[in-house]
């Protein structure tokens, strides 16, 4: 029973360090990279639709990106969606291909991403402690049907200790590592 609280509480932490990963990745650096227009949604027949689902988004060089819409009445759609978007791009078009050159972070839009990196890590430290205080509470229900001892409850809530512990320094390391990853120049 422990076992399972323990296993639970470890897939659920590990989703939201995932989740992490993920809004850390729409946080823009310096560098051109895919998966800072995840965000975006284009209005595709009525509906809004992920970008990355009607063109392709390709890294060019270091700080250029190329998005080639699957059909070229799309382009304007697209220019019209990354513009809108709050990133701060400026796409260019040639034909059927929009080009979105990076532009350079000043040090105050790099201390803006580095605040709103850490507001994203604080979350993922919130919600790691929750599915602590949920897993807890389900080893103190244990305890109340008289199914574990005490001395049980308190090496499983040690052992949980240990586990949140961890994720919360594994939260601490990629938050670290995208700063130095926005102060990069």
């Amino acid at each position: 029973m422990i076992e399972d609280i323990k296993k639970d509480a470890k897939t659920r932490m590990s989703k939201a360090l995932d989740a992490l990963g993920t809004n850390f990745n729409k946080i823009r650096t310096g560098r051109a990279h895919p998966s800072i227009l995840d965000g975006i949604r284009v209005s595709y027949y009525g509906s809004d639709t992920p970008l990355s689902q009607l063109a392709n988004v390709n890294v060019e060089d270091a700080r250029t990106l190329s998005v080639t819409p699957w059909e070229k009445n799309l382009v304007p759609e697209i220019e019209k969606a990354i513009m809108k978007s709050d990133l701060g791009l400026n796409p260019s078009t040639a034909g059927a291909v929009i080009r979105i050159p990076m532009p350079m972070l000043t040090e105050e839009t790099r201390k803006n991403f580095i605040r709103e990196a850490k507001g994203e890590a604080e979350t993922a430290r919130v919600s790691i402690r929750n599915i602590r205080r949920d897993a807890l509470a389900e080893v103190k229900a244990l305890v109340k049907e008289k199914e574990i001892s005490e001395d049980e409850e308190r090496r499983a809530a040690d052992e949980i200790q240990k586990i949140t512990d961890k994720f919360v320094a594994d939260v601490d390391q990629a938050l670290a590592a995208k700063e130095k990853d926005l102060m990069e120049i």
